[in-house]
């Protein structure tokens, strides 16, 4: 296996001059039969994101109930805008030819529609917002004013830092932290990496850091939530919004988890962090194995709902970056064959929506918060961006790497 590995002395608290790219095992391929179970899901949300954008214009729904995307329903925070355009994005590449140039059209006006939130310090999901939406516009134009737009979000995930317990608080409250944010940090990093800000860097790795120590537990799971003392920065205790305890294990955190520290890795070259993302990973094999799909919490028992897909889906996409930045060839083809699976059982009928029926998302049985009832059981934006972004991101290596 052919790798470029960062320095085992990298500096703590800096930033790489670029992200490592992801590098798999020579001679790994993509199975043959992914290609048909991308073009189901291409397929499904070329014609779901055309009727949302068609029935809801300039609308930004979390969640469905009952297959219909809610509007104006209730949110439990302002995180999700940049789905629905990251997705357009995608199309735009994916959609059928004739398809393709509405798609970019609509992608730049749902981008636009966000553009203002780059400034918003009020929440810790800049990263959701504009790494899917700008960030992509960026690299299809090479247009440095939207990159620019990107390094402001980042700058304003960085000005929420706490100098007093060196984190970036939740958009809950002050001493909260949430392992979310961990798929938002990057914001920051991308920011300190763009602009030379070497204090920005410093802040973002700090919160890294003191994610890894306090929400990461020893056998690998994340907490989704750590308090913390205002006054002295000390912390209190793991607590969930929305796991099943405060002890337990929320699927959807755990995806963050490894995905987010492996980011974390890529812009660092700090291997502590991809450590982390291994531990994570390794457990979420370990207690999903070959149902691929988790539960919301996998310490709840006998849970009513088996399926929370968001998780997976964002999962997929996290063991498949981890495949591309681990050195041991056994480890990484695990992690890319097992992103794979789980993204062929996501295209299964049971889970993606047909282009033809009634049901508006993408990709079923997915949840957004479980103890407010909200969008249980349903589609959830980010449940359809992350599997389409997985499913994308597979697709580009099978097209550079497979024989004619």
């Amino acid at each position: 296996m052919t790798a470029i590995a960062a320095s085992s002395t990298a500096q703590a608290g800096t930033v790489l001059p670029a992200m490592l790219p992801l590098i798999l095992p020579t001679g790994y391929g993509v199975p043959a039969e992914f290609r048909s179970s991308a073009g189901r899901a291409w397929k499904t949300a070329s014609a779901k994101l055309a009727g949302l954008t068609a029935k809801h214009p300039d609308r930004f729904p979390l969640y469905t109930e009952a297959g219909k995307w809610v509007v104006d329903g209730e949110a439990w925070t302002n995180w999700c805008e940049g789905f629905l355009g990251g997705q357009l994005w995608m199309l735009s590449r994916r959609a059928d030819a004739s398809e393709q140039g509405r798609f970019r059209a609509a992608a730049e006006h749902y981008s636009e529609l966000i553009e203002h939130r780059k400034t918003d310090d009020t929440v810790h999901d800049l990263g959701f917002l504009f790494w899917s939406t700008y960030r992509r516009w960026f690299e299809a134009t090479g247009d440095t004013t939207k990159s620019d737009v990107v390094v402001e979000a980042g700058r304003t995930t960085a000005s929420r830092y706490r100098e007093v317990g060196r984190y970036m608080p939740s958009f809950r409250q002050p001493d909260s932290l949430f392992i979310d944010i961990m798929m938002n940090i990057h914001m920051a990093l991308y920011a300190a990496q763009q602009t030379g800000d070497q204090d920005m860097a410093r802040k973002a790795v700090n919160h890294c850091l003191t994610t890894r120590r306090y929400l990461i537990r020893g056998d690998g799971s994340a907490s989704h939530e750590g308090m913390f003392d205002l006054q002295t920065g000390a912390f209190l205790k793991q607590t969930t919004q929305q796991g099943f305890s405060d002890d337990g294990s929320w699927a959807r955190g755990q995806a963050w988890a490894l995905y987010g520290f492996g980011t974390v890795y890529r812009f660092t070259g700090d291997r502590r962090f991809l450590q982390t993302a291994v531990a994570a990973a390794d457990f979420y094999i370990d207690k999903t194995g070959d149902r691929l799909i988790p539960p919301n919490d996998w310490e709840e028992p006998a849970p009513d709902r088996p399926y929370e897909t968001s998780a997976a889906a964002a999962a997929a996409g996290g063991m498949w970056q981890l495949a591309g930045l681990v050195q041991d060839r056994t480890k990484a083809t695990h992690y890319a064959d097992y992103a794979i699976r789980i993204l062929h059982r996501l295209t299964g009928e049971d889970f993606l929506a047909s282009p033809e029926e009634e049901w508006e998302g993408v990709l079923k049985h997915g949840s957004y918060h479980e103890g407010k009832n909200l969008g249980v059981d349903e589609s959830v934006m980010w449940g359809d961006y992350w599997f389409l972004d997985a499913i994308d991101q597979i697709q580009q290596f099978d097209e550079t790497h497979r024989s004619p």
